[in-house]
């Protein structure tokens, strides 16, 4: 089902228990941003920052992000924000796939009411799951795909550049692109 507004989809979300997520959630995050945004930004599921604040990427991985995104002159209110899955994989660990397809009508619900022209999809789980399984990150990160109508760009989840520094170049480079499409 897509949802045709945002208070009737918030308040599904919150009561949501369609999956096992739900049982150690302390909040639903949902999304955050410009419901207007030209661009949206897809992760793959809360930390234990965002489970409790109820908000997406306001952890390390989240600050870091907000950090690239304002070099290249976009804050934080200029886009959405969002994720695959709408509560926290235990342990962090990557939402599986009928976990995903739990919230995938939540998500599309937010797309279809956002209307972005362009998202950013934040590792390999949102490419996967909103691109298809046959799309790997290293190989699909930089480049443009285009579905019903909007751009999306992948490019690697601001937690790999915490593990892996070497990726922060591919990253930057690959949002710069971003302010060209807008």
């Amino acid at each position: 089902m897509i949802y045709s507004n945002w208070e009737e989809l918030e308040e599904v979300c919150k009561k949501c228990n369609k999956c096992r997520l739900c049982d150690n959630r302390h909040n639903v995050v949902i999304g955050v941003g410009n419901k207007n945004a030209k661009v949206m930004l897809i992760g793959e599921g809360p930390g234990a920052d965002e489970d409790m604040q109820g908000i997406p990427f306001v952890g390390k991985a989240g600050k870091l992000m907000d950090k690239a995104f304002q070099g290249i002159g976009i804050n934080r209110e200029d886009v959405y924000i969002a994720n695959i899955v709408k509560c926290r994989p235990p342990n962090n660990r990557n939402p599986e796939k009928d976990e995903a397809l739990s919230c995938k009508e939540y998500l599309d619900s937010q797309i279809k009411l956002i209307k972005p022209n362009i998202i950013v999809l934040l590792g390999s789980v949102a490419l996967k799951n909103v691109l298809g399984e046959e799309y790997g990150i290293t190989e699909s990160r930089g480049k443009w795909f285009e579905k019903d109508g909007i751009k999306y760009i992948p490019t690697f989840h601001p937690a790999a550049l915490l593990r892996d520094e070497s990726k922060k170049i591919d990253f930057w480079n690959d949002i710069k692109q971003i302010v060209n499409r807008i």
